[in-house]
């Protein structure tokens, strides 16, 4: 991996991604509101908006308006780079 920095967005939609990864936020549950999230992240709210932005285009999440932002699948596990049909040395 590069050893460029990350955008603090993108960071907190990786641990927000994560916390569903482990069950930790289960299909259907409700993400915290934005203002609370800036609190439990210590981040700004523009930073929170972009994390839900890009965890909907990871089809992640879905947001209802005026009901709130929830969980709607688990981010899909890496194929490996070998396959069931090739030999192995």
């Amino acid at each position: 991996m590069s050893d460029l920095p990350r955008y603090e967005y993108v960071k907190l939609a990786d641990t927000i991604a994560a916390d569903i990864t482990s069950g930790k936020l289960p299909q259907g549950a409700a993400l915290p509101g934005e203002r609370a999230m800036t609190e439990l992240y210590r981040v700004s709210i523009g930073t929170v908006r972009r994390a839900v932005a890009e965890l909907r285009k990871r089809e992640l999440v879905a947001t209802l308006p005026a009901k709130g932002t929830y969980v709607i699948g688990a981010p899909q596990a890496r194929p490996d780079t070998q396959t069931d049909d090739e030999p192995t040395d």
